[in-house]
């Protein structure tokens, strides 16, 4: 259209020259609608929906206002400015006009696929009782996805390099448009294509095949503390799978499994030994040596020791895992009575029997096993 035959851009959005930015926003809102060809289905109603947004994508801008109020529409021409091109008011233009009429937009971006972070890993670790107790160190050997260093972890074979996506054109996003009574809505989806990455191998690496990591073994050497338990975790922070596009590894957590030991139990930071003597050490008293986890230590059975008798040994039990200091080890005596005798014991034992009686003793309420839960503190 000839710039003589145009009407005033002012008065075509029937707002002042004085008017302001949100004035004129409103004022373009209302007869937008009202002459969308969607909407408004009269002959002339294409043309002036267009005559009324070239007028706002003028009016909006300050720069073009600015020119347009010194020179008219003459100035505009001159300074490059051509409505309805795919330059001043392409895409672009039509995109931001398109947000002030509806409350969403139609630009288009460049994907920058997000980081993301790698995979946890777990680890199945058995060790002895003792490890436990005293604390170790240990070699492990784990398989876990790393950057491809044939190809650097772009997935592309070295010497080629991906390339825009021709489905999305490297905007990661597949827009298609619905029409509605008030104009075209854009439902925005990710590129089916490249995943919303913007670009498509054609070359993949021979090494990865395309996708950036590959698997590979490990090996490390992880600290396990003293007096940790069956079934702890230990976590090696960035130890797990490699992250994509930039992002951080995951952890790598090692679950102990603690063997059962021949004859010690552990009991919170106590450790619990089940130990027979013979009815004579029990009767008369006795020195005797007990094992620990330091070696064997004395101990002394005093005369007319009772089965479940406790004896504390202080400092030989686990390490104190968050506190200072050991737990002790708990002696529980049984007193073993033998199930075959030579004809010498016999008749001793015979004799002996005489002498203690043969009515039966009854017993009050504190049984066996409730000397020993007072014992053990239970």
């Amino acid at each position: 259209m000839d710039s003589r035959a145009k009407r005033d851009y002012y008065e075509v959005l029937g707002v002042s020259r004085q008017a302001s930015a949100e004035e004129i926003r409103k004022a373009y809102r209302a007869l937008a609608r009202r002459y969308h060809p969607d909407v408004n289905k009269e002959a002339d109603a294409e043309e002036r929906f267009k005559e009324i947004s070239e007028a706002y994508e003028v009016l909006r801008d300050q720069e073009k206002r600015s020119i347009y109020d010194r020179y008219g529409h003459a100035g505009l021409e001159q300074s490059g400015f051509r409505p309805g091109g795919m330059g001043d008011f392409g895409f672009g233009g039509f995109a931001d006009i398109f947000e002030d009429l509806f409350g969403f937009g139609m630009r288009t971006t460049t994907a920058r696929p997000s980081p993301h972070r790698g995979a946890d890993l777990r680890y199945d670790l058995e060790i002895e009782f003792e490890e436990a107790v005293f604390g170790c160190q240990r070699e492990i050997e784990i398989s876990r996805l790393e950057t491809c260093t044939h190809c650097g972890g772009t997935g592309a074979e070295p010497g080629t390099r991906p390339i825009r996506c021709p489905e999305c054109g490297g905007s990661g996003q597949i827009r298609r448009a619905q029409q509605s009574i008030f104009g075209s809505f854009v439902n925005v989806m990710t590129c089916p294509r490249c995943e919303g990455r913007g670009e498509v191998i054609t070359t993949p690496c021979s090494v990865c095949h395309g996708t950036q990591r590959v698997e590979e073994p490990r090996r490390l050497l992880v600290d396990i503390p003293a007096g940790v338990e069956d079934g702890m975790r230990i976590r090696l922070a960035g130890e797990g799978e490699v992250g994509t596009y930039g992002g951080p590894a995951g952890n790598l957590y090692v679950v102990l499994h603690v063997k059962p030991h021949t004859y010690f139990q552990r009991r919170d930071s106590d450790i619990l030994l089940n130990i027979n003597i013979n009815i004579v050490q029990a009767t008369l008293g006795d020195e005797i040596t007990v094992p620990t986890l330091d070696g064997e230590v004395p101990l002394t059975i005093p005369p007319g020791t009772q089965a479940g008798t406790t004896f504390r040994l202080k400092g030989h039990g686990v390490p104190r895992l968050r506190g200072a200091g050991r737990g002790d080890e708990i002696v529980i005596v049984n007193v073993a009575v033998p199930t075959k005798v030579t004809p010498e014991q016999r008749a001793l034992l015979v004799e002996l029997g005489k002498t203690l009686g043969r009515e039966a003793q009854p017993q009050g309420p504190r049984n066996f096993m409730e000397r020993i839960r007072e014992a053990l503190g239970l």
